[in-house]
């Protein structure tokens, strides 16, 4: 009996082992490719309608980050 299912599993007709995708995991793939495409390109023109970012606008005379005199008196006054 073990011989007889040894043969068996080892035989190359068996067409448990010889699986593939075929025709129907070809058009599930291509669909996928297709709607990522569409997916893609109506994403390119929601983010065109978007405004440009605002730049922030230089208050003060504090150089770079902004920050000034006034606000180190500020600061100053509430330390006490």
């Amino acid at each position: 009996m073990t011989l007889l299912a040894g043969v068996l599993s080892v035989s190359s007709n068996n067409t448990l082992n010889d699986v593939e995708p075929g025709l129907l995991g070809f058009l599930v793939v291509a669909g996928i490719g297709v709607v990522l495409v569409f997916l893609l390109r109506s994403m390119n023109k929601q983010f065109r309608k978007l405004p440009p970012p605002e730049e922030p606008e230089e208050t003060g005379t504090g150089g770079a980050s902004g920050y000034d005199d006034a606000d180190a008196n500020a600061e100053d006054a509430k330390r006490g």
